[in-house]
């Protein structure tokens, strides 16, 4: 399923992407669209601290499922 990302402060800067369209598997969580993310982007290796995360327009946690996203 594809997830659309937007991207915020540092992150953007070091994607130096607003936002884009990833793709992760229909039973992923947040922790694997990071790891997505993380494979387009090597420099967000450099993070340190996990950035908040929002689906939906809502914080969510990194355990989180992704299937009942909008995609």
């Amino acid at each position: 399923m594809r997830i659309e990302v937007l991207y915020f402060a540092s992150l953007r800067e070091r994607t130096g992407v607003a936002s884009e369209s990833v793709e992760v598997p229909r039973d992923g969580r947040v922790s694997d669209l990071w790891q997505a993310v993380v494979g387009l982007h090597p420099r967000l290796r450099e993070v340190t601290v996990r950035p908040l995360v929002a689906c939906d327009l809502e914080y969510a946690s990194w355990e989180r499922a992704l299937d009942g996203v909008r995609e």
